[in-house]
């Protein structure tokens, strides 16, 4: 009896497939954004600039996913300000020693697998240097907090007059009120983990093995448990034959029409209650808005090429094999096959069949597409990773290329200034107030001068002297003006998860940034985005 219950323990135990101490300790972020992800964050080099309480705890939240090294540049020692608002600082232990070298052991201990370096420099001296200019280059992303105007624009200028230069995600704060952006040229998303637009399962255009299925289904001889489990892919394939057939090849236009067709799947039901049958009327709309190429794809393989050297050739290949795919004269007229179906009411042999259908005509495709990408980047097929292609393929509806521009061009540009305020007066009156705190803490670092009055004074500067300021800038002035320089830890709390996400989005090159700038107000507890 023993050695039965030791051979069945044996058998469904699987000691030997058990995950790695790793992968259990990544377990939950591996299913967000998979092994591809974590050796992105794994091989990336974080700067992040000044050793804020903000700074820290964005950092915190990029050290526990296990970034591969970060380094903390600031020359600044710690206040006692300072050690009561940073918890990776020793309190009042740290007070006059240097708040980055302070900060970097007690980071580190979150994961021994990161390493990280304190940097007591200047921003502007490594600005200043061909080897300080040179090193800010080599990492994968920067990270500014609060950084005094002039550096954080040198900083913005330098990076963004190289295309092969790192992103930029510059974070600003004062008190309650916040906000972010993220600086680069293009961001490239094969993954953007997005449902807005679901991949076509090929109803209107379906390939030959679905066709002969739908073809074949003979509704009048079914009994009623097969008739109730017909997926409802096919019972729709099927329809729109039937439809096309009397109606001249063309599908349902028009609500009328779609209504008619509605009630042809109606009519088809033997009873009621057939949820398959419920499926394919609520599916319908697949009959009439599925694009042979969407809108936004199609207008990604038009792109003018950034000018400097590419920063995702790779890329680029597989978007130009993958309209030469949507043209391809033996190919099926659109986006390859995703392969993946959506929740279906039927039995199991039908579902297993469905599945094996769509798998074939996907492996097929994509095959084709393999060989277009051979044809047409020879260079790139040759060394492109395998599941990079497949993603690719299989998220080709979802793919995004994001272009940005200079941090700090929005502020250059008071008609538009003006016209956001007036649209997002919420929002841009709070950009607006950090904006003119920014400026004004560049003439008097100590916010001696820093009042209500002189916030205004600045903002109606940015955007220009003949527009009225709604009552919003004063809200934000005015709070603003409370606590120019106050690091608070709830709002270093807060910003250090939404800018840690934004800027993991942007190592993995997962989900979609966001575009613009992201205020923040803890104040009424909303956040926003202005100037996407």
């Amino acid at each position: 009896m023993s050695s039965e219950s030791q051979d069945i323990e044996q058998a469904t135990t699987a000691i030997a497939a058990q995950p790695d101490s790793k992968t259990r300790r990544y377990d939950r972020q591996l299913r967000l954004w998979a092994a591809s992800g974590q050796s992105a964050l794994e091989s990336s080099r974080i700067l992040v600039v000044s050793a804020t309480a903000t700074a820290t705890a964005v950092l915190k939240n990029l050290v526990l996913p296990g970034i591969g090294h970060f380094a903390l540049l600031d020359p600044a020692d710690a206040t006692p300000a300072d050690a009561g608002n940073n918890f990776f600082l020793r309190g009042p232990a740290s007070i006059g020693r240097p708040r980055a070298q302070e900060a970097v052991p007690l980071l580190r201990e979150l994961n021994e697998s990161v390493s990280g370096e304190a940097v007591l420099d200047d921003l502007h001296a490594r600005l200043a240097s061909a080897d300080g200019r040179h090193w800010l280059a080599g990492f994968s992303l920067v990270i500014a907090h609060n950084v005094p105007r002039s550096a954080a624009d040198a900083l913005a200028r330098f990076l963004w007059d190289d295309t092969a230069r790192p992103p930029l995600l510059v974070v600003r704060s004062a008190g309650f009120l916040a906000e972010f952006a993220i600086q680069f040229h293009e961001h490239c998303v094969s993954e953007p983990h997005t449902d807005e637009v679901p991949p076509s399962l090929r109803i209107t255009r379906p390939f030959p093995e679905l066709l002969q299925w739908a073809r074949d289904l003979d509704f009048a001889k079914m009994d009623p448990t097969e008739h109730s489990h017909v997926p409802f892919v096919v019972i729709l394939v099927r329809a729109v034959e039937d439809w096309r057939n009397q109606h001249g090849g063309a599908l349902p236009q028009g609500l009328p029409e779609q209504r008619a067709f509605k009630a042809t799947l109606r009519a088809l039901q033997l009873k009621p209650d057939e949820e398959n049958f419920d499926e394919a009327e609520a599916q319908a709309w697949r009959v009439w808005q599925d694009p042979a190429v969407p809108r936004d794809i199609a207008a990604l393989f038009d792109l003018p090429t950034l000018a400097g050297p590419p920063t995702n050739p790779a890329f680029h290949a597989l978007l130009g094999a993958l309209a030469a795919f949507t043209t391809d004269l033996h190919g099926p007229g659109c986006l390859p096959l995703a392969g993946a179906l959506p929740d279906v009411h039927t039995d199991t042999a039908s579902y297993v069949r469905l599945q094996g259908v769509y798998k074939r005509q996907a492996a097929l495709e994509k095959a084709r597409f393999e060989a277009l990408l051979a044809e047409t980047s020879p260079d790139v097929a040759a060394v492109l990773p395998a599941d990079e292609l497949d993603t690719f393929v299989r998220n080709a509806h979802h793919v995004r290329v994001l272009r940005g521009r200079r941090w700090g061009a929005l502020d250059e540009d008071g008609a538009a200034l003006a016209s956001l305020l007036a649209t997002a007066p919420r929002e841009t009156a709070t950009h607006l107030a950090l904006s003119a705190l920014s400026i004004l803490l560049a003439q008097d670092a100590d916010a001696s001068a820093v009042t209500p009055e002189a916030l205004t004074k600045e903002v109606q500067a940015l955007v220009g002297a003949d527009v009225e300021l709604p009552s919003e800038v004063e809200d934000a002035v005015g709070e603003i003006a409370r606590a120019p320089t106050a690091d608070l830890p709830n709002t270093a709390a807060f910003l250090g998860g939404l800018v840690a996400q934004e800027a993991i989005k942007l190592i993995t090159r997962q989900y979609v940034p966001v575009a613009g700038i992201c205020v923040v107000d803890l104040v009424d507890m909303w956040t926003g985005v202005v100037g996407a």
